[in-house]
């Protein structure tokens, strides 16, 4: 049974994606070209155009793909009740989609200032944002807005500083998680005895 051209088509799609990402981690965004992408994957820069015109057409896809749980994470966030059960639940979704999309958000980080000039950095950051009032009550105080801020950016931060330190990469998760956990149920408390 051989694939269909939609199969092949998606394969080279994420084929030079794939590339696209590691050539932008080894060298940049800025310094990295199609015609490089082209030759790394072997196929002639027409055959790259067929499926992306531009470089930032190509970071675009990679973000689309890889961010698509996260805007179920919210959708799925906003109809659920204000729980805490419900904000720890939020939590470990979300620190699954970004083990899924630990290659991007490294070249983000690495690449702050071209991300902060595509069309992208701006979604990046509704998203957080969108997220972080999943935890966040109106009227919480603004310690508990810090809060509930800090524990997004911790599973964030965790991406990165954890990847240093000792033991299993899984330990290293759940530690996260439960900073993470420790931050929103504190915020969650003062919300809900004030």
């Amino acid at each position: 049974m051989g694939s269909t051209p939609q199969q092949r088509r998606g394969n080279t799609r994420q084929r030079i994606q794939d590339v696209a990402l590691e050539l932008f981690a080894e060298q940049g965004y800025e310094k990295t070209s199609l015609r490089e992408i082209a030759e790394r994957l072997e196929v002639t820069k027409a055959a790259l155009y067929y499926h992306f015109k531009t470089k930032e057409d190509i970071l675009v896809s990679i973000f689309e793909d890889l961010n698509r749980p996260v805007e179920e994470l919210l959708a799925w966030g906003r109809e659920q009740p204000r729980t805490l059960e419900t904000k720890k639940e939020i939590l470990v979704r979300y620190s699954a989609a970004l083990g899924a999309a630990a290659p991007l958000f490294r070249f983000m980080q690495e690449n702050q200032a071209a991300v902060r000039d595509l069309s992208i950095g701006k979604t990046v950051k509704e998203r957080v944002m969108g997220l972080v009032d999943l935890f966040m009550e109106p009227d919480a105080s603004l310690a508990d807005q810090v809060r509930c801020s800090t524990a997004l950016f911790t599973m964030h931060a965790g991406m990165f500083t954890i990847k240093d330190l000792e033991g299993d990469p899984e330990e290293k998760r759940k530690a996260v998680l439960e900073v993470a956990f420790e931050l929103v149920t504190r915020a969650h408390g003062a919300e809900s005895a004030g």
